[in-house]
């Protein structure tokens, strides 16, 4: 299904779960990352369906984003073809970054966010201690990792796909086939993640901290090394949000921690 931005780009949109009733709208990660990694979102669409935004960049819809704090149109289009006026938001890792835009620039028509494993250290400052996270883990692809994320940014598409690949671990808890699995599905492109970041305004953090936010849960990933720990802390207390870190479990809590994350999303989700 494809959706009318005011543009005239067409949105790709899709459906999780076979739950009836009013649907949540879900933004996917990555940034512009392949949206079938989501999976069956730890079944929560059995509970309440969900509607899926594609965002600019991804495969399904094309292009490239005009900047995350810019594309938020969209979402709202989303919402209005599935005859929504205020509805319930979730999105997962860089979609968080869209969410919060979407609610400092369209006040009244978010009435819950469910945040999921968001960056964090943009919105407050708190600095990154995936390092000290990382020294827990023995396994030498974790080392390698955070070296890459450390390291100097990708020039080219070739370098990109290396340091995704290596990247790779930074993600999860453990590194088992499941997790291995699972890091191989939804491709992502260095001109679709580097486009989400332009022309976003320098004082974005202020904008979205002094907008009237809606009733808020983070949920966060206490081995989640993309994001670190305390940074998560830090933006889920900005944000007035109540927050939920899931034991032995990374960015992508669905796949290490489906019980728990899923019971916590929809419990969240049918409150």
């Amino acid at each position: 299904m494809f959706v009318t931005s005011p543009d005239g780009t067409r949105i790709a949109t899709h459906t999780i779960g076979s739950a009836t009733g009013e649907p949540a709208l879900l933004i996917t990660g990555g940034p512009a990352r392949g949206v079938e990694y989501l999976g069956d979102f730890a079944g929560v669409g059995e509970v309440r369906p969900l509607q899926v935004v594609h965002p600019r960049g991804t495969p399904t819809t094309g292009g490239l984003s005009r900047g995350w704090w810019n594309d938020t149109a969209d979402v709202i289009a989303v919402a209005e073809a599935s005859g929504l006026e205020a509805f319930d938001l979730v999105a997962h890792s860089a979609g968080t970054r869209l969410a919060l835009a979407t609610v400092a620039q369209h006040p009244g028509r978010i009435r819950s966010l469910l945040l999921v494993t968001p960056p964090a250290t943009w919105l407050t400052g708190a600095a990154y201690d995936g390092e000290e996270l990382a020294r827990r883990r023995a396994e030498p692809e974790v080392a390698a990792a955070l070296a890459s994320m450390l390291g100097e940014d990708p020039a080219d598409e070739d370098e990109f796909q290396t340091s995704w690949r290596v990247e790779g671990p930074a993600g999860y808890a453990a590194w088992t086939a499941v997790e291995r699995a699972h890091a191989e599905v939804g491709e992502m492109h260095l001109d679709a993640s580097n486009a989400w970041f332009r022309d976003i305004p320098s004082d974005a953090a202020e904008r979205v901290l002094h907008s009237e936010l809606p009733p808020t849960l983070v949920i966060g990933g206490r081995e989640d090394l993309l994001t670190g720990f305390r940074p998560v802390e830090a933006y889920a207390s900005a944000l007035g949000a109540d927050a939920v870190f899931i034991d032995e479990c990374g960015h992508y809590p669905w796949v290490e921690r489906p019980v728990e994350f899923g019971g916590v999303a929809s419990d969240w989700l049918v409150r």
